[in-house]
């Protein structure tokens, strides 16, 4: 039976959605430490090509029984795009193991999946983008390049 090897799971949250930064006074703890991590991802990346990955989850299968071999990361962050929004470029991420079932994993292997989470998160990504409808997003470039050139190459800062 053939199986993933690399699993990855997220939510996105386009950065260019978000309209407000405030903490709802009845928040909890945890639902407020999200929304100070979204805004210092928006203060650090801006909102152009700009994605906030949350509920995230990369696991890896080192053998074929997953009680034996499996090594789970939960991650969160910004992944950027190129111009056009059609792959993935770089991303900044933090990235924690939260589960394994591998008696052989030490510390440098756990920093090598870790570093491999990054790039794993990547190719989803692109995978992500390219199962999206890539016609709505080319609209939305030129009409964002139309708004641009009116107003003489520049958009402003509260895009």
């Amino acid at each position: 039976m053939a199986g993933n090897w690399v699993e990855i799971e997220f939510d996105c949250m386009p950065l260019r959605s978000v309209t407000r930064l405030d903490v709802p006074v009845d928040a909890s703890p945890k639902y407020e430490q999200f929304v100070l991590r979204v805004k210092d991802a928006l203060q650090k990346h801006g909102t152009l090509n700009t994605y906030y990955l949350y509920q995230a989850h990369c696991t890896y299968h080192l053998t074929n029984d997953p009680q034996r071999g499996m090594v789970r990361f939960s991650f969160e962050g910004t992944v950027l795009t190129d111009q056009q929004d059609l792959h993935a470029k770089q991303n900044d991420l933090i990235v924690e193991l939260q589960q394994e079932t591998c008696a052989w994993l030490t510390e440098p292997m756990v920093e090598h999946l870790s570093t491999s989470v990054r790039q794993a998160v990547l190719v989803e990504f692109d995978r992500y983008i390219d199962a999206g409808d890539l016609e709505k997003t080319k609209q939305r470039i030129a009409q964002r390049q139309a708004e641009s050139d009116e107003a003489g190459g520049f958009l402003g800062m509260y895009l």
